[in-house]
């Protein structure tokens, strides 16, 4: 989820993440009414790259299809080529997402094995679609979704949907899946189930379809989401509410972060580490190396979003580990930290050294300051004592006011070599340092 922009300076460039380019078909629900999301939306529509922007205000993003959806049309092709016996190989199916609506795909590949030897003489099909996620930067973009499709002799009406190579097999709990099963989601288990009835409602009566999901590439593609964190191991999730991959979606990424709390909620843990990436992460699991590994998430620039939803869910202690450019925009009120969309104020950063008695000379330079890393350097080169004890203290101070003091509230700053030069905790009642 790390990003390395060379538009950034120094101490942005230190834990930027960029639009999330994690699989984005989340499963979480996410009211698009939420306020926090609103807000977020506003903001996050500054940060993106201008031809985005300027396609997004006018409509012109391109939507794509979830793994679910694809995992839907590849399983209806290969049971219309199963039920045919190879007769009917299709190149396109339509699938009726879960709004009612109706999607057509293009089907890759579709084959038929008769009389395979060595799977009990069983017939089967198996097809391949290919996800296209519009204009999303999703890591499952152009990923080959493979379903195969066999009879269940002797049992009628079954209908099994299970996941093979490549599909994640869930470990943890808070994920609404059930522990040893792969990571097919609620609802892309109905869209298969109901496309299924759909085409082969006679043949039931007689005998039950096994679907089997596959994702050649999932392994290998599921490093670059949050499935490992979330306990889902060996693949990706088979995923998506509606179907539909909406581009740029901040839902989708604030879905992530709230299904990463879920995780840590079910596990029965009541302290989480929000990082602004995957440095400040490495950084923060030095000095705290005993929470497990589901504990840590990236909020990224979402940090009202992250400690609200921390707070709803009930976790009591909530550590925010960091560096001066983006905890120096959470003190002063900033709730979307990102690089382009705001800009450290290096007049509150000199009034933050004027509560540290700072000189009038230093106060000067402070504000003149070019970067926030440059801020740190001159306020340690003149030894400026408190100084970013203080700038946690602020931190701590914001971020409760948006929970209402559900939670406590630790806040870390780390040097770009991960020594810690500031910390300060704010409990229910009290700010302390």
């Amino acid at each position: 989820m790390d990003g390395d922009d060379s538009c950034m300076s120094n101490d942005a460039n230190a834990d930027a993440i960029p639009t999330p380019t994690t699989n984005t078909d989340i499963n979480t629900p996410i009211s698009v009414d939420d306020p926090m999301l609103k807000e977020i939306e506003e903001e996050q529509e500054q940060e993106l790259p201008k031809d985005i922007l300027e396609k997004k205000r006018k409509g012109l993003l391109r939507t794509g299809y979830t793994t679910g959806t694809c995992a839907t049309a590849a399983a209806k092709a290969a049971l219309i080529s199963l039920i045919s016996r190879g007769r009917e190989l299709p190149a396109s199916v339509t699938v009726t997402l879960p709004k009612g609506d109706k999607a057509t795909l293009q089907v890759k590949e579709c084959i038929f094995v008769a009389n395979a030897d060595d799977d009990n003489d069983r017939e089967y099909a198996v097809c391949t679609v290919v996800k296209d996620a519009g204009d999303d930067p999703d890591v499952t973009h152009g990923a080959e979704i493979v379903a195969r499709v066999e009879w269940l002799d002797g049992e009628p009406e079954r209908i099994e949907v299970t996941g093979g190579k490549g599909v994640g097999i869930v470990t943890k709990p808070g994920l609404g899946l059930e522990i040893g099963k792969h990571a097919i989601n609620p609802t892309p288990m109905r869209m298969i189930i109901n496309a299924v009835r759909e085409v082969a409602s006679e043949h039931l009566k007689q005998r039950g379809v096994k679907v089997t999901i596959s994702v050649p590439r999932g392994e290998e593609l599921a490093k670059q989401t949050d499935n490992p964190r979330l306990g889902i191991v060996g693949g990706i999730s088979i995923l998506g509410t509606t179907g539909i991959v909406v581009p740029y979606s901040t839902a989708s990424f604030a879905a992530s972060i709230k299904q990463c709390i879920d995780v840590a909620v079910a596990m029965g843990d009541d302290t989480i580490v929000l990082t602004t990436g995957g440095r400040s992460e490495e950084f923060a699991r030095q000095v705290i190396p005993n929470l497990p590994d589901h504990c840590f998430i990236q909020m990224g620039d979402f940090v009202a979003y992250s400690v609200r939803q921390a707070a709803m869910k009930g976790i009591k202690h909530i550590i925010i580990a960091g560096f001066i450019g983006k905890l120096s925009k959470a003190a002063k009120g900033i709730k979307q930290t990102h690089v382009k969309g705001s800009h450290v104020d290096m007049e509150f950063l000199a009034d933050v050294a004027k509560e540290c008695n700072a000189s009038m000379e230093l106060y000067e330079q402070i504000r003149n300051a070019n970067t926030a890393r440059h801020v740190m350097e001159i306020v340690m080169a003149n030894n400026l004592q408190g100084y970013f004890d203080r700038l946690c203290s602020k931190v701590c101070e914001r971020l409760s006011s948006y929970m209402e003091d559900k939670a406590s509230i630790e806040c870390i700053m780390f040097d770009f070599e991960g020594k810690i030069i500031g910390r300060a905790s704010k409990s229910m009642k009290e700010v302390y340092i």
